[in-house]
């Protein structure tokens, strides 16, 4: 991998070439942790910047009313209340949407949420960045309890129909897509997002990162545990085993298992075999 500067990498947009050809770019450092707990700037202004999204006590004094207000309401009430409120922090939101309990908001001004959409309790929609556009949820999805959704000035796409189940992290550095009718089980980690390892100099807290991105095909089944790893593609109605870890792109139709993974089955080929019995 080509070795980068990081005194002079700080443009969200530099891109170069690796390995594959895929092209990667540097991540920001604005929205590194180091930032926010670095000297420097009120306290307001960094929990702005983490957290609200916008410059200006409005828009802290509207974020802090409208979450600390609804966040926690229990029931059938705390429901329609986040249904009839919460459309004030977001960029927009469709209808039919569904808030669970204590969700976190980071950046919700570049969040979109298409039609009946449900997000169970204590996710984590994160879309901060300085160039980003942000997270996409559209038609359909369900995001399961504790599910993070995490941007570093990527972004994240979910297309119609997507089912991310409980405990799962999907972060985002550049671009993460899932197709349309993708289930995602349980404690899966979909990580966009890589460092720079040749420094013999940098605390590791401090090395430069980049990012390729990762785009996940429609009608694909993510089994529970499984880690997608930056760069990746993975193909339309392809079947991730349990646990497998995915560090190479993965063709249509195909069952791929293992540490790392490896296809072991293409779909259509079974299906050829079957109509010639």
């Amino acid at each position: 991998m080509e070795k980068i500067n990081t005194q002079n990498s700080k443009r969200r947009d530099t891109e170069n070439k690796i390995g594959n050809d895929k092209k990667y770019k540097v991540i920001n450092h604005n929205v590194r942790s180091s930032h926010i707990t670095g000297g420097g700037g009120s306290q307001a202004g960094k929990y702005s910047d983490l957290v609200v999204g916008k410059k200006g006590i409005a828009a802290l004094l509207k974020y802090e009313f409208l979450t600390s207000t609804f966040s926690g309401c229990p029931g059938a009430l705390g429901i329609l209340l986040r249904k009839i409120f919460y459309r004030f922090l977001f960029k927009k939101i469709g209808k039919g949407v569904v808030f669970g309990r204590n969700i976190t908001l980071r950046h919700p001004n570049k969040i979109i949420i298409g039609d009946n959409v449900l997000i169970d309790e204590n996710c984590m929609l994160d879309a901060k960045g300085n160039d980003n556009k942000g997270i996409e949820i559209k038609n359909g999805s369900y995001i399961g309890r504790n599910t993070i959704l995490s941007c570093k000035d990527g972004d994240i796409i979910l297309e119609e129909n997507v089912n991310i189940g409980f405990n799962c992290e999907v972060q985002s550095s550049s671009h993460v897509s899932i197709g349309k009718n993708t289930l995602v089980a349980a404690y899966v980690y979909i990580i966009a997002g890589d460092h720079i390892h040749e420094s013999e100099d940098q605390p590791v807290s401090l090395i430069q990162g980049t990012s390729k991105g990762i785009v996940i095909g429609e009608n694909c089944w993510l089994g529970a545990k499984a880690t997608i790893f930056d760069g990746v593609e993975i193909g339309h109605n392809v079947v991730i085993g349990a646990s497998a870890v995915v560090n190479e792109d993965v063709a249509p139709f195909s069952v791929a298992v293992g540490i790392p993974a490896k296809v072991i089955k293409n779909k259509l080929a079974g299906q050829k075999e079957n109509k010639q019995e």
